[in-house]
């Protein structure tokens, strides 16, 4: 057994009730201008936090939108410098912890994140960028959290439709942290244990959206699966998610989940490490399982349903081949084509 396993360095707090705890971590970073960031539709949310923060409050800057454009990643960097911001505060689900990324990034603030959604991005170093439809992503320790608050209390108003896509986003975190090349004892312990919860928790969310045990499940299975990504590489699916997400503007979490089953039957022959965790994580075929459990909760099972033109595909093929992704399972050009191809609504 050979392997290198990379220091945890962001503190995690955990439970319902803590949101209003994020003064606390804010003042335990010792910030006293903090700007808070959110979407447009999460602006009374990233309000809230300013008031947990009191006067370390900076204000609040609610323009995050999906896949980071670049424009809007300098205006939020400008605007915290405006502020003279020595902190910042990103309140919402990936497009607000994108975007507060992009400004600790590009000027060394401290990111606290309050993930309100599934998709356990918030625990990685890993940014993105969109810029003329090309989506750029990379690592970078100055864009991972130093701290994360996760409070299963605001997740229970997520539309279901909306917690399923996010939860299958975290869970190809953990499908790729199995497979990944640079893998640990503790990634494969904390991914399967990351493909377990979520698998049980679903369905449980979807049936009964208000229990808070079940979103708590949830949210944890996605802690997991984002702490298992950060230590590890990302291969053909993240590629092709971003590839596709920022080529054709599509939602990024329908986009994993649309993906997800397709990616696996492709490279689980070829992972069978990860074959056989995912197997035992959850009670079965891996593929099989997914892709019932799915169908069953209504998830998009096509990229025409989340508004894909496959005129574009034979451009996005090459572009998600070059370089070649880190896989255990190289793929072309064409075969990526075929893949993404094979996607699209069954003829009747």
């Amino acid at each position: 057994m050979r392997f290198t396993e990379l220091p945890r360095p962001s503190q995690v707090v955990f439970g319902a009730g803590r949101f209003a705890e994020v003064g606390d971590e804010v003042a335990r970073l010792g910030c006293r201008r903090v700007v808070v960031v959110t979407t447009p539709g999460r602006k009374a949310l990233g309000e809230e936090a300013a008031g947990h923060l009191g006067d370390r409050s900076a204000g609040v800057l609610a323009e995050a939108v999906e896949h980071v454009p670049g424009e809007i990643a300098d205006a939020g960097v400008a605007r915290a410098r405006e502020l003279d911001a020595d902190g910042c505060v990103a309140v919402g689900g990936g497009s607000a912890i994108g975007l507060g990324k992009a400004i600790v990034r590009d000027t060394g603030l401290p990111l606290v994140a309050v993930p309100t959604t599934y998709s356990g991005s918030e625990m990685t170093p890993v940014w993105g960028r969109t810029e003329d439809g090309v989506k750029t992503t990379g690592r970078d320790e100055r864009a991972r959290p130093a701290v994360v608050v996760y409070d299963p209390e605001l997740t229970t108003s997520l539309p279901v439709a909306v917690s399923v896509t996010s939860a299958v986003n975290a869970l190809a975190h953990a499908v790729e942290a199995l497979w990944a090349p640079d893998g640990t004892p503790v990634t494969r312990l904390e991914s399967a244990e990351s493909a377990r919860a979520i698998v049980d928790a679903l369905p449980r969310v979807a049936s009964s959206p208000a229990d808070p045990d079940a979103r708590g499940d949830l949210l944890y299975g996605a802690w997991l699966a984002g702490s298992g990504l950060a230590a590890t590489t990302m291969g053909l699916h993240h590629r092709l998610a971003h590839v596709l997400g920022g080529g054709l503007d599509l939602p990024h979490a329908g986009t994993h989940t649309v993906l997800l089953p397709a990616v696996m039957a492709y490279t689980l022959p070829a992972a069978p490490v990860a074959a056989v965790a995912l197997e035992n994580a959850l009670g079965g075929d891996p593929v099989a399982i997914l892709s019932d459990l799915l169908a069953r909760l209504g998830a998009p099972t096509t990229l025409a349903e989340l508004g894909a033109d496959d005129a574009q595909f034979d451009v996005l093929a090459e572009r998600a081949v070059t370089p070649p992704p880190t896989h255990p399972r190289v793929p072309t050009a064409a075969e990526v084509r075929s893949l993404i191809g094979g996607l699209r609504p069954r003829e009747h």
